[in-house]
C-alpha cells in the first residue's frame, strides 16, 4: 500500500533545494567572474601560487578554439592516466585483494567512462579494481571531469557578457572550480556522510564471521569522500558495485536523502549562476520553470507506475509479481517515494547512480528515465546539463523569431545561422550516437533482441537502447546486467567511442556560441525585444524542448518501454 506521508520527504527536499539554489548560484556566479567570494583572505594566495604554478593568469584568456585545447590537453591526461593505472594496476601499490591487470579494451571503456564524468562500469569493483584505483585513479577523475563540465558552462555563459571574443582562461577555471565548488563542499559532504555511518578508512578490507558460520570479506576503503564527490560532482561511480543500495555507502534513509541534496546542489543552482554572470537575475527563473516541471512530471509519473503493479512483465522470470508491496528491484529500506526521488534525480541529472535495479521497473518508470536522458537538460550534468538546455533555448528562440518574421536575439545578442548550426550539432549528435552503434549491435551479432515474446524482445531491446543512451547522454547508469553480455570488445569499444564523442563535441559546440557571442556587441532593446523573463517564454522552451525530444526517439520508444506496454504479459 503506498504510503502518501512519506511524499512530504520529497517536498520538503525539493523546496529546500528550490530555496538554496539562489544563494548558491549567486555563489558559483561570483565565482566565475572574479568577483569577491566567500573565502577570498585564505584561498587567493593558494590560488595565485597555483596560476604561478600552471604559467597562467586570470588576466590571460582564451578564445573558444584555445579553451577547446585546454580542454582535451587536461582530459587526454586524465584519460591516459587512467588508461596507464588500470592495464598495470595489479603491479602498482595498494592491490592487496589482488586485483588483475584491465585488458586493453576495458581499459579503454573504463578510463574514457571516467574520464567524461560517465562513470558506466563494465566491471565488478570488488573483485576488478584496486584500492589504488579506487582511492587514487577514480577520484582524479571524479573532481576534474566535474570542474570541466562547471568551467564549459561558465566560459559559454561569459560569452553573453564579453566583447572582445574570449571566454576566459580553461586553468584559472579549473583551479576556482576545485578550491571553491567541489573540494570544500565535497570535504563537508564527505564529513556528513562518515558521521551517518558511511565507512572511511585506508584499511581494504576486513573478515567478518555470520551467525550462520563461515566468513564474509567486507571491502572497505575511503567509501564516504568517493561517494561525496560522486555525489556532487554528478559522477554516479559507486565505491560499490551495488552503487547507492549498498548498506555501506548509503546505510540509512537519512544518507540516501543527503546523497539526492548533494545531487540536486549544483544542477539547480546552475541557471542562477547564469543568471549572476549576465547581471540579470531574472533570466534565471524561465530555465529554472522548464527544469522544475520537466522534472516534476517525470517524479509523478515514475511513482505512480512504480506503486502499481506491473502486468507487463508479470511473465518474465523475476520480474513479475510484487513482495510485501513493493516492486521488484525497489530498495525496501528507503521506502518507495524517498527510493524513486532519489533514482530519479539521479538520472536527471546525469549522475548514474543507482539504489534500485533499472531493469525491474515498471516500462513506463523506464521511459521516465530514458526521457531524462534525451534532454540532457533538466537539468542535467554540473555544467554541461545547463549548456544543453541554453542551446535548446538557442535554437527556440531562433525558430521563435522566424516564426513572427523579426531577427531572433538573447540578451542583446543576435542569433545567427552560425549560433544555430553549432546548436544543431550538439543535439544532432546525441541522439546519432545511440541510434548509429544501437543498429551496429543488433545488425552485427553482437546482441541477439529476439526472443519468445513480444515484452521479453521488448526488454532486451530497452536494454540496449538504455545502454548506449545512458553512455551518449554521459549518465553510467544501467538498466540490467542479465539482459544481454555487455563486457565483450564491442561493447567496450564502441562504448568508449561514444562517451568521448558525447562528451567533447557538445562542449565544442558549447564553446563555439559562446566564442560567437562574446564577439557581438548589446543591442539596446526595441519594441518587439522578445521578452525571456517570462512565463511565457518558460511555457515556449519546456514544450520546445518535450516535442524536440520526442521527435528525435519517437521510433525507438515504440520499440522498446512502449512495446513491452503493448504487448501484454
Amino acid at each position: 500500500m503506498f504510503d502518501f506521508r512519506s511524499v512530504w520527504d520529497v517536498v520538503l527536499l525539493v523546496g529546500l533545494v528550490v530555496a538554496i539554489a539562489p544563494w548558491f548560484g549567486a555563489y558559483l556566479g561570483r565565482v566565475y567572474m572574479n568577483r569577491p567570494a566567500f573565502g577570498d583572505v585564505i584561498l587567493a594566495p593558494i590560488e595565485s601560487a597555483l596560476y604561478r604554478l600552471l604559467g597562467t593568469s586570470p588576466r590571460s584568456a582564451m578564445r573558444s578554439s584555445e579553451y577547446m585545447l585546454a580542454v582535451l590537453f587536461v582530459n587526454f591526461g586524465v584519460f591516459a592516466f587512467l588508461f596507464a593505472f588500470l592495464t598495470l594496476q595489479h603491479a602498482l601499490p595498494l592491490d592487496a585483494t589482488g586485483a588483475p591487470n584491465m585488458g586493453w579494451t576495458l581499459a579503454f571503456h573504463s578510463a574514457a567512462s571516467f574520464t567524461t564524468n560517465t562513470d558506466f562500469t563494465h566491471f565488478t569493483n570488488e573483485s576488478q579494481l584496486s584500492l589504488g584505483a579506487l582511492m587514487v585513479a577514480w577520484p582524479l577523475a571524479l573532481f576534474l571531469s566535474a570542474a570541466t563540465g562547471l568551467s564549459v558552462a561558465a566560459a559559454m555563459v561569459r560569452g553573453f557578457v564579453r566583447k572582445d571574443g574570449t571566454l576566459g582562461n580553461f586553468y584559472v577555471d579549473l583551479v576556482r572550480t576545485m578550491t571553491r565548488v567541489l573540494m570544500p563542499f565535497a570535504f563537508l559532504l564527505a564529513l556528513a556522510l562518515v558521521l551517518l555511518g558511511v565507512p572511511e578508512t585506508l584499511t581494504n578490507y576486513v573478515t567478518a564471521h555470520p551467525l550462520t558460520g563461515g566468513t564474509q570479506t567486507i571491502y572497505l576503503g575511503p567509501v564516504a569522500s568517493f561517494q561525496a564527490i560522486s555525489f556532487l560532482g554528478t559522477n554516479g561511480g559507486g565505491f560499490y558495485s551495488a552503487n547507492a543500495a549498498s548498506p555501506l555507502a548509503n546505510p540509512s534513509a537519512v544518507s540516501d536523502l543527503l546523497g539526492t541534496f548533494a545531487m540536486m546542489l549544483i544542477p539547480f543552482s546552475t541557471p542562477f549562476a547564469f543568471g549572476q554572470i549576465v547581471r540579470r537575475k531574472g533570466e534565471a527563473w524561465p530555465f529554472m520553470g522548464t527544469i522544475l516541471i520537466v522534472f516534476a512530471i517525470a517524479l509523478g509519473l515514475f511513482v505512480a507506475y512504480q506503486a502499481a503493479a506491473n502486468p507487463a512483465l508479470a511473465g518474465l522470470s523475476g520480474l513479475g509479481p510484487q513482495t510485501a508491496g513493493y516492486p521488484v528491484g525497489q530498495e525496501t529500506r528507503f521506502g518507495l517515494t524517498d527510493g524513486s526521488l532519489f533514482q530519479v534525480v539521479s538520472v536527471y541529472t546525469n549522475t548514474g547512480a543507482n539504489n534500485m535495479q533499472i531493469g525491474a521497473l515498471s516500462p513506463v518508470a523506464q521511459l521516465v528515465l530514458l526521457f531524462g536522458m534525451f534532454t540532457q537538460s533538466t537539468p542535467g550534468g554540473d555544467g554541461t546539463g545547463f549548456g544543453m538546455l541554453l542551446l535548446f533555448a538557442i535554437l527556440g528562440i531562433f525558430v521563435g523569431g522566424l516564426m513572427v518574421g523579426r531577427s531572433p536575439e538573447y540578451l542583446g545578442k543576435k542569433v545567427g545561422t552560425g549560433h544555430v548550426k553549432w546548436a544543431a550539432l550538439a543535439l544532432l549528435t546525441h541522439p546519432a550516437l545511440i541510434l548509429v552503434p544501437f543498429v551496429l549491435a543488433v545488425a552485427g551479432g553482437f546482441v541477439t533482441v529476439a526472443s519468445g515474446s513480444l515484452p521479453a524482445s521488448a526488454h532486451t531491446f530497452t536494454a540496449v537502447l538504455y545502454e548506449f543512451t545512458s553512455e551518449a547522454a554521459n549518465n553510467g547508469s544501467a538498466l540490467s546486467a542479465s539482459s544481454f553480455n555487455d563486457t565483450t570488445w564491442f561493447f567496450n569499444i564502441a562504448g568508449g567511442l561514444v562517451m568521448l564523442l558525447a562528451r567533447f563535441v557538445p562542449i565544442f559546440a558549447m564553446l563555439k556560441v559562446g566564442g560567437m557571442f562574446s564577439e557581438e556587441n548589446v543591442l539596446p532593446p526595441g519594441p518587439g525585444t522578445l521578452r525571456t523573463a517570462s512565463a511565457t517564454f518558460t511555457v515556449y522552451i519546456t514544450l520546445f524542448l518535450i516535442i524536440v525530444s520526442v521527435l528525435l526517439f519517437l521510433p525507438v520508444i515504440a520499440l522498446g518501454p512502449l512495446a513491452q506496454i503493448v504487448g501484454g504479459p
